[in-house]
């Protein structure tokens, strides 16, 4: 049986994915964005070995808060980094009809296919739509997480969109009326949302020793990011949220 390296887990997530979900923070992550806040899942060798059985029987423990709506997700770190174990995982969670769903940058390798057969959501987040920007900003390769949401979209997986502003390198309105260009091009979209930039992980960086790539960059206005929010989503045709 497969054993993965989590993180850490959150039993009552409100935010990542539809209803109250478990999640599972994955260990490891070989993307370095500039912005990211979670510096100390990047090790894959760290992190708490568990087995699919250990998981199972703790979803099951939160199993009658999920209702109709809830379930799992795996999140990161980046989990298509341990696609077997994450496929052994949700192929057990669909045998106990527990939600499940993938929060990813789609940077992984493996059988993409296969996995998404047991899952029911993906969240993909889109750290940026040109391949050089998306170097930069990832040091990561663009081809990668576009094959998996090509994969996506060929499995017809419903899929939430992300992408984080952040001041004078993402949330600009051109940067943002492209970007909805780029999202329309995508199938079986359901969800776009634009998170605000934040320096909550700063503090992370001072403590492991690692320099952090924008330590000058203030966290992004929540009103001019409410302001973006409408305008991609009436470019990709949706409706606004409610708050």
């Amino acid at each position: 049986m497969q054993r993965g390296r989590i993180h850490s887990v959150e039993s009552m997530g409100l935010v990542d994915g539809p209803g109250i979900r478990t999640v599972l923070f994955f260990q490891g992550c070989i993307l370095r964005c500039k912005y990211c806040h979670n510096p100390d899942t990047w090790q894959v060798e760290a992190g708490r070995e568990m087995s699919v059985s250990e998981i199972i029987k703790m979803l099951k423990r939160y199993q009658p808060y999920y209702g109709d709506t809830g379930g799992v997700t795996c999140s990161g770190g980046e989990p298509l980094l341990q696609i077997e174990f994450l496929t052994e995982l949700f192929k057990a969670c669909k045998e106990a009809n527990i939600s499940t769903c993938l929060d990813t940058a789609g940077y992984g390798y493996g059988d993409y296919e296969e996995l998404l057969k047991y899952t029911d959501l993906v969240i993909f987040d889109i750290k940026h739509y040109l391949q050089q920007d998306y170097n930069a900003l990832t040091d990561g390769d663009f081809s990668v997480p576009t094959k998996f949401l090509e994969a996506v979209q060929k499995s017809a997986t419903p899929l939430w969109i992300r992408h984080v502003v952040v001041p004078n390198l993402t949330d600009s309105q051109s940067h943002i009326k492209s970007l909805g260009a780029y999202i329309k091009t995508i199938a079986n979209v359901e969800k776009v949302e634009l998170l605000p930039y934040h320096i909550l992980g700063v503090e992370k960086y001072s403590v492991m020793g690692k320099h952090y790539p924008l330590k000058d960059t203030l966290p992004m206005c929540k009103e001019k990011t409410k302001q973006l929010q409408n305008m991609i989503l009436d470019i990709v045709s949706m409706e606004p949220r409610k708050d």
